[in-house]
């Protein structure tokens, strides 16, 4: 039996109780291998506040620091081993049954790690202590509990309401096990899949899950959810409950990537959500199909969240030892720096510093200095987050990316690290950085026979030098880096005149708008705005709340901004809803790219899936072709996550080798030891 700490707090719930998932968080990208928590990514990235050096992210968001050393009490684990995959074929790792393979597991890519009777995923404390509280924060409000709809203001803590069909393990990266489906079944070719469903899955209210439930989830979501779901799965070609416990989905084209996205389905309650519209906010807790529920709240301010003492999967391998609180209560502030000075009175948790400045100077103070309050850096082993300054290329303005890459040249990154950064970050120089598939030095000739059908249509640059952000030489001072930027700029149309750059076509002015939604970003754009000035160029920034600039970034109406995502490990299929043309309309797709060249690329890197070498050449060679048209303005990163909190916590020995220190907490339990240590109020 698993020790169960009692919680130190009452809950008043307001009416009813039900439920949601016990998946916490899993930050997975569209364009990754699994697609699980298909709207989760963009939530954080684009709505769950807190302020960073390197653009908008949630509070407890990955932003790491390469230069602090770990204090006393920091976290220090060591890495899981990376997984062998030297064992059988992925279509080995079931049953042969003529045309078909049934497993307990998938992969769009590599062979799985964990066998059918693997007890737990080797990253966790299997045998954690349950119960207590954790007491987190977020910058923002929220209006309803529903984060699929297309309006209101939601948290993505709210995806968790319900579970998927399949869930994936943190120290993989594309490998997916059973959590509603205790198997699955798919066609050689991969033209269909067929989930079975485990017969003891139920739903908060006791009612068991069925195929019936999969296909209703599936049209509702693609038919009211929000339009990037429909585009991710327009390649189903029908859905069907072919027995109470079995879903059929077919393909209108074969692909095992599509197949891996389908398990990240959320199965929704028929009898929760079958008379509400689904693209409307949700002002009343949802039914669920997992394990949490909301057991109180104050709209706009808090979210008490509570995990149920009956989750049918509670011991499934893929549960045990993650979600070891009994409740998880969310604050929310609206200003960021109440929000840190709430944590150094110990207000909440656990935080994840996105600020070099705040790491270095603001975490101090009473409770630090007695060791309430620690400072727990530890190291990302995986490849960094792709952060950059986007362009929207649908803009007059910003479609010749000769254009694109004179204004690349404001970005002085070498000034910015030492005088706002602490001298704490490294620049990004490619979409998959630190993996096998990043353009390095010459294309190979392999690679240039992939370009050379198209090399009419791309920047001559791709063939002749090795792609590198602009570098200063951090003096502050970028007079040659202007005197390059304006002979673009001249050889695309625009000339300095009076110190204000004018198209040579029109006479208008070079203007355009930055916009931001957390006050602490303008520090990190101001010095590109001066920068732009010096070129004759004028940057306003709009600093807009959450809604609008979400809306604003759905619908294309914006300039530029700040992007974050998820690293890129490999080209999945999941880059035609990123890159291809005819998903211009698909919020991932934050450029607004329509390139003819791009969608040749990313073709064949979907018809290369099973092709690995000849992928890491498609790879390379789209890398390349990124880099030099200038979609983006490459920004930082750093292989450390920055996170403090209160020391009461117990922690695995391993950390998954592509966990993210935003969720490092979803591990963890209360130590009772060190809970008998702090005072009444930290506990």
């Amino acid at each position: 039996m698993k020790q169960r700490i009692t919680p130190r707090h009452t809950v008043h719930a307001p009416g009813r109780i039900i439920g949601s998932s016990r998946r916490i968080f899993r930050e997975i990208d569209p364009a990754g291998p699994l697609l699980l928590l298909l709207f989760a990514l963009a939530a954080a990235a684009l709505h769950a506040g807190g302020s960073s050096d390197q653009g908008p992210q949630a509070d407890t968001g990955p932003a790491a620091a390469e230069g602090p050393a770990a204090a006393p009490g920091a976290y220090t684990p060591l890495v899981s081993p990376l997984p062998d995959r030297s064992g059988k074929p992925i279509e080995e790792w079931g049953i042969d049954n003529g045309e078909t393979v049934i497993s307990h597991t998938f992969s769009s890519f590599s062979n799985p790690m964990y066998p059918p009777d693997f007890p737990h995923f080797d990253y966790v404390n299997p045998d954690a202590p349950q119960g207590g509280t954790l007491r987190l924060a977020a910058q923002g409000t929220y209006d309803s509990f529903h984060m699929y709809g297309r309006r209101g203001d939601w948290h993505p803590f709210m995806g968790s309401f319900y579970d998927t069909l399949m869930t994936s393990s943190t120290d993989e990266i594309d490998a997916l096990y059973p959590l509603i489906a205790e198997r699955i079944e798919y066609a050689k070719d991969f033209s269909y899949v067929i989930f079975h469903i485990d017969p003891r899955a139920r739903f908060q209210d006791g009612e068991p899950v069925t195929a019936e439930d999969a296909v209703f989830s599936f049209n509702k979501f693609f038919n009211e959810g929000v339009p990037q779901f429909a585009n991710a799965y327009s390649t189903v070609k029908s859905v069907e409950a072919v027995e109470r416990l079995k879903v059929r989905f077919d393909l209108d084209e074969p692909s095992r990537e599509r197949i891996a996205a389908l398990t990240a389905l959320r199965i929704l309650p028929r009898q929760f959500w079958q008379d509400r519209d689904f693209s409307e906010p949700l002002q009343e807790v949802p039914l669920g199909s997992g394990a949490w529920t909301v057991a109180d709240y104050r709209m706009g301010s808090f979210i008490l969240f509570e995990q149920i003492d009956d989750y049918w999967a509670a011991d499934l391998p893929v549960s045990r030892g993650i979600g070891n609180f009994k409740y998880y209560r969310l604050d929310f502030y609206k200003d960021e720096s109440v929000m840190l000075e709430a944590f150094k009175a110990g207000d909440y948790d656990f935080r994840g510093e996105g600020v070099a400045k705040n790491w270095a100077a603001q975490y101090e103070g009473p409770l630090f200095s007695s060791g309430a309050l620690i400072k727990a850096p530890f190291a990302d082993p995986s490849p960094p987050p792709l952060q950059v300054t986007v362009f929207n290329t649908s803009r007059d303005l910003f479609r010749d990316y000769r254009v694109r890459r004179a204004l690349s040249y404001a970005m002085d990154f070498e000034w910015m690290n030492e005088n706002l950064f602490y001298d704490q970050y490294t620049r990004n120089r490619s979409y998959f950085q630190n993996t096998d598939y990043e353009a390095r030095g010459l294309p190979s000739p392999e690679e240039l026979a992939i370009l050379e059908p198209i090399r009419d249509q791309l920047p001559p640059e791709v063939f002749t030098d090795a792609y590198q952000p602009p570098v200063s030489d951090g003096s502050g001072s970028i007079r040659a880096e202007i005197r390059k930027a304006l002979e673009l700029l001249e050889e695309a149309g625009w000339s300095l005149e009076d110190g204000v750059l004018r198209s040579d076509e029109t006479g208008e002015p070079f203007e355009f708008e930055f916009i931001i939604r957390s006050p602490s970003t303008e520090r990190v754009v101001l010095p590109l705005q001066e920068n732009l000035k010096k070129m004759g160029i004028t940057m306003s920034i709009a600093l807009i709340d959450s809604t609008q600039y979400i809306e604003r970034l759905r619908d294309g109406e914006f300039d530029m901004l700040s992007g974050a995502s998820s690293p890129f490990l490999y080209p999945s299929e999941g880059m035609n809803i990123r890159w291809r043309s005819d998903f211009i309309d698909s919020t991932w797709n934050t450029p607004r790219v329509t390139d003819p060249a791009v969608d040749y690329l990313v073709d064949g890197i979907i018809a290369n899936q099973e092709n690995k070498e000849a992928l890491i050449h498609w790879g390379r060679a789209f890398d390349r072709v990124v880099q030099w048209r200038h979609y983006y303005i490459f920004n930082w990163h750093l292989p450390l996550f920055r996170t403090a909190h209160v020391d009461k916590f117990g922690k695995p020995d391993l950390w998954p080798r592509y966990g993210s220190g935003a969720q490092a907490w979803a591990y963890w339990w209360l130590d009772e030891e060190k809970l008998e240590a702090l005072p009444d109020n930290l506990r």
